[in-house]
């Protein structure tokens, strides 16, 4: 399948977006946002539910225990506001507060990645995922467009337990099926192939369609693979890739320590050792620049992609 897209929109609009959806269809659910309600695009839940929403300051580690308390007294809290406040100002809270004691807690973390862009490598946090797949619990999951963040943001409302959903500021392709259910923890072929796996979440999936758009044209035949949740990993579909092309590139939006990477460097060790290559922000921090500027920079571009996956096939 090839894969166009006419339109271009901000995932974290995918966020308000399903949020407003779950106003109207999960009475329980309810809002909290760090002094950021027009990024994290909010304003239509607070308008039809302005009772179901508390506006808590620039207090991102109050609203992770607040957020704690209302799981406890039965609601579905989302907590709003961005990647790095989300996780590297509040560790302690997700950790002690909602982690340990398995609230059902969603942490909403938006303008994640270097594609925050011009604000800079102060808010550009890269070790978020690493951070929270590590603690006991938790679900990480990272859309890859408008459409499957709305999808996303709907479904972790019927799965009980804390959940980090990630997503970005830039305007971004729209290439998923807006009627694809989103299926927590199953990841999504997005196209089949016998040469090499790419496999990639968030932002970096449609990096990774445009590189196999590339391959394909010189002979090669490539399997792309949407791995929109972190945790918990879909093994089978990890393994049933390399089983049939025998190499893989892992294209991430994050630190090449303790990303995706590493856990399907991990899978593949155990189970199939196979040569694999890492598309991913080398140990460094960002900086100010326009999103396209900072993935060219970083490594993080479609040709990036592209000269990873012939890495991947000469090492077979």
């Amino acid at each position: 399948m090839k894969y166009q897209y006419t339109e271009k929109k901000d995932t974290r609009s995918g966020f308000g977006d399903g949020l407003t959806a779950l106003g109207r269809s999960h009475p329980e659910v309810v809002a909290l946002c760090a002094d950021l309600v027009g990024s994290l695009k909010m304003a239509n839940f607070i308008k039809e539910n302005p009772s179901r929403f508390f506006q808590m300051g620039i207090s991102e580690a109050n609203m992770m225990g607040t957020a704690a308390g209302l799981a406890t007294a039965g609601k579905i809290p989302f907590t709003g506001t961005f990647a790095n406040f989300s996780t590297g100002r509040v560790y302690d809270q997700l950790r002690q507060s909602i982690a340990y004691s398995e609230k059902n807690v969603k942490v909403c973390a938006s303008h994640a990645g270097l594609t925050l862009g011009e604000d800079g490598a102060t808010h550009q946090i890269l070790e978020d995922v690493g951070m929270v797949k590590m603690l006991p619990n938790f679900t990480v999951i990272v859309p890859c467009d408008y459409h499957q963040t709305k999808a996303a943001t709907i479904a972790i409302a019927d799965h009980e337990g804390p959940v980090y959903l990630r997503f970005g500021r830039p305007s971004w392709p729209i290439f998923t099926n807006p009627e694809e259910p989103f299926v927590i923890g199953k990841a999504q072929k997005m196209i089949s192939g016998s040469d090499v796996t790419i496999m990639a979440y968030g932002h970096m999936v449609w990096k990774a369609i445009e590189a196999e758009a590339i391959l394909a044209a010189e002979g090669f035949s490539v399997e792309v693979i949407n791995m929109h949740t972190i945790k918990p990993l879909d093994v089978a579909a990890i393994l049933d890739s390399v089983n049939k092309t025998g190499c893989i590139v892992t294209a991430e939006e994050h630190n090449i320590n303790g990303g995706l990477g590493e856990s399907v460097a991990r899978i593949i060790g155990q189970n199939h050792p196979c040569p694999q290559e890492f598309v991913a922000v080398n140990d460094t921090f960002g900086e100010s620049g326009t999103p396209d500027q900072l993935l060219e920079k970083y490594g993080l571009s479609t040709e990036n992609i592209v000269l990873a996956a012939k890495r991947a096939i000469e090492r077979k």
